[in-house]
């Protein structure tokens, strides 16, 4: 709660930052028509002169940028850095998805933020970190760190929602309502698994890899139904359902690393995340998972939305994201 403020504070300095300023870096550079935007998912490009990237502040932004993702099997980086000059900022790299530009002014008070959304191309965000010397810049980093990587993920995320929302899985969508009561948007590629009263399981895979998600429910039965323990018994009861690859295996929760448990609000409403590993009970596969569990009030009934993604030859970074934006496609109904 407290980081979702702070990124609300965020946004609305960089919205005042953006209008107050009249420095170029602040300026619009794109007209009405504008070009499709470049570059793969959390890759993000940062224009910074190369005296600030091998100093202080380059060190700073890399150990804020590339922080490892946490539970997954190898590490992988939040996003994927490529630095260039200013002058190198043209053509097709000015059209980048993500676009972070550092700067240097001696003029200016203070360090700040600037943000804007489908400068060049489309859809983009452009970021851009000025401030009158690089020890200002590098403070600014460090104090709103998280706040800075929060903006870059949620103009990736608002993208593969605008997928879903554009491009969907009509049958397995319809299958979420039938059973639960709740809309939710999926992605083009998802096929249905598995359908029961109290249990979906949807699936999309690729040629090396699997990214999927099952929904269940059950009765609530007081506050305790909703602690990391109570949370992973229902986890591992619900994932036996989905069999492994020999006869008699299914998926349970691994033991040797325990899942991280959080509680946060989405909209005003309460969840508890599960973030850890999944594992074959009677064969060897595994991979990362993150579940999402609240209380539908409307049926008195615990609802968990929970992803996984088996990917032994590939990068999992960009499949568990995929899976844990399901989360913000979901919508239960208004109360009667």
């Amino acid at each position: 709660m407290v980081l979702m403020n702070r990124i609300r504070n965020l946004l609305l300095m960089l919205a005042i930052a953006a209008a107050a300023t009249a420095c170029d870096a602040f300026h619009t550079l794109g007209g009405p028509s504008r070009k499709t935007a470049q570059g793969a998912p959390y890759e993000l490009l940062v224009v910074c002169e190369q005296k600030e990237w091998n100093g202080e502040a380059g060190d700073t932004l890399r150990a804020v940028l590339t922080a490892p993702v946490p539970y997954l099997n190898q590490t992988e980086p939040k996003f994927d850095v490529l630095r260039i000059r200013a002058q190198d900022f043209t053509g097709m790299l000015a059209n980048h998805r993500n676009i972070l530009k550092v700067k240097i002014d001696p003029t200016l008070d203070k360090a700040a933020t600037g943000v804007e959304y489908d400068v060049t191309a489309s859809p983009q965000i452009v970021l851009t970190l000025q401030g009158p010397d690089e020890k200002s810049v590098v403070e600014y980093v460090s104090t709103y760190r998280n706040e800075i990587v929060a903006v870059l993920e949620a103009a990736e995320r608002n993208r593969a929602l605008a997928f879903a929302e554009k491009f969907g899985a009509p049958n397995v969508e319809k299958a979420v309502e039938r059973t639960f009561g709740v809309k939710m948007h999926v992605p083009k590629g998802y096929i249905l698994a598995a359908e029961q009263p109290d249990f979906i399981w949807a699936r999309y895979e690729y040629p090396t890899a699997s990214q999927g998600f099952f929904l269940y429910s059950y009765p609530y039965e007081g506050p305790a139904a909703m602690s990391a323990e109570a949370l992973i018994e229902a986890r591992n009861r619900f994932a036996a359902r989905i069999p492994g690859p020999s006869d008699g295996s299914y998926m349970t929760t691994s033991e040797v690393f325990p899942p991280d448990y959080r509680m946060f609000y989405l909209e005003g409403r309460l969840w508890c995340e599960l973030r850890g590993f999944w594992d074959v009970h009677g064969d060897y596969m595994g991979g990362p998972f993150v579940s999402y569990t609240t209380i539908d009030t409307r049926t008195n009934r615990v609802f968990t939305l929970d992803g996984y993604v088996y990917s032994p030859k590939l990068h999992k970074r960009n499949f568990v994201r995929g899976v844990e934006h399901l989360l913000y496609g979901v919508k239960f109904p208004d109360r009667q």
